[in-house]
């Protein structure tokens, strides 16, 4: 299922590939570097990076704002990356990108955090959330994680992953019997 930002993201290659004199307009340098930020594709990202033009990069300081979170992100480096995300005045249309990406960080890292994590200190949740104490907390109520006795740290649950649907033998026997079936034919 292709998301809307996939979609972009093709369109934004695309552009890139067309490009009348080989090179692409800074929006779409901007925004296409932004959404591999979002997929996560940080190879693709940096490659990206390497082959914008210099005058490009210069002339326009959404690029290099996107790239300075980049590189926080390659660094694995949440609380820079939170940093980075606010020390800039976002601008349609990287901000919207921009604004999802902060959201699918910050899911990720609570992910992370309740499947790796038994017990961590609010102060450690609060640096790699970018969130404040009270915004953690409430994160914490959401996901129904238990506050130790103390109130410094939590005990995190792992997410609820749905159970994978279980087909019947006599399904999947039909479903390779038109497999093979459609082959021979």
């Amino acid at each position: 299922m292709l998301t809307n930002f996939d979609k972009m993201c093709a369109d934004l290659e695309k552009q890139e590939l067309e490009a009348s004199t080989g090179v692409a307009s800074p929006t779409t340098y901007a925004q296409l570097l932004a959404i591999y930020l979002y997929q996560n594709d940080l190879c693709n990202a940096k490659f990206l990076w390497k082959r914008i033009p210099q005058n490009i990069i210069t002339g326009n300081p959404d690029i290099s704002a996107v790239w300075a979170v980049g590189q926080k992100l390659w660094k694995k480096d949440l609380a820079g990356t939170y940093q980075a995300l606010a020390a800039y005045n976002w601008v349609e249309p990287v901000a919207a990108i921009i604004r999802a990406l902060e959201e699918k960080i910050r899911e990720r890292t609570l992910k992370m955090i309740g499947n790796s994590y038994s017990n961590i200190s609010i102060d450690s949740v609060v640096t790699m959330t970018g969130l404040s104490r009270e915004a953690c907390l409430q994160v914490f109520r959401d996901r129904k994680w238990t506050l130790t006795e103390d109130n410094l740290s939590v005990d995190p649950t792992p997410p609820v992953v749905p159970a994978p649907l279980h087909t019947s033998s006599e399904d999947q026997l039909f479903k390779l019997t038109e497999f093979v079936t459609f082959l021979e034919n």
